[in-house]
């Protein structure tokens, strides 16, 4: 339960939203039981109704137009080429991970990523599902997962870069 609480979380960045989006799962999943055919674990196929579940109580919250990534992406020269070179980090990924204050402030700005940017990363990512398996729960094309999870990336690494990047002298 704890799992699915967190995945519920992090898809829905709201408690109470995530606590019921957990109760629907396991009704959700306690009528279709006779439909679990035992081809993977138990506890995969409650982790794949629970993300369907707060998907579903994201998708029934009323409807904002989704805000424009292209601020948060990096530019590019009519070659092809980066505009300006994205800097080195001061750690690695995993340093930066290790440290409570850095998670915060990586949580915090993937919940600043609009909605289906953050929901494709959330899931590749976090959730390890692969391209087919999110895009079979968004009801979207492989590539399209895959076009949306590199903007994703894209899109974060530049909220991340002001607090991460190595300063060369």
């Amino acid at each position: 339960m704890p799992r699915l609480l967190a995945v519920a979380r992090r898809l829905l960045r709201n408690d109470e939203d995530a606590k019921d989006a957990v109760q629907e799962a396991f009704i959700s999943a306690f009528r279709s039981l006779h439909s679990f055919e035992g081809n993977c674990l138990l506890s995969t196929w409650l982790h794949r109704v629970a993300v369907n579940a707060a998907l579903m109580k994201l998708r029934s919250r009323r409807r904002k137009p989704e805000e424009s990534i292209e601020a948060l992406l990096p530019a590019f020269l009519e070659d092809g080429h980066h505009a300006s070179h994205p800097p080195e980090w001061r750690d690695s990924a995993e340093a930066l991970l290790a440290r409570r204050e850095d998670r915060d402030f990586i949580r915090g700005c993937i919940d600043e990523l609009p909605e289906m940017y953050r929901t494709v990363l959330i899931l590749r990512d976090i959730e390890e599902l692969d391209a087919e398996e999110a895009a079979r729960i968004l009801g979207v094309s492989r590539n399209l997962v895959k076009v949306r999870l590199h903007r994703a990336r894209q899109a974060l690494r530049g909220l991340l870069e002001p607090r991460f990047r190595r300063d060369v002298a």
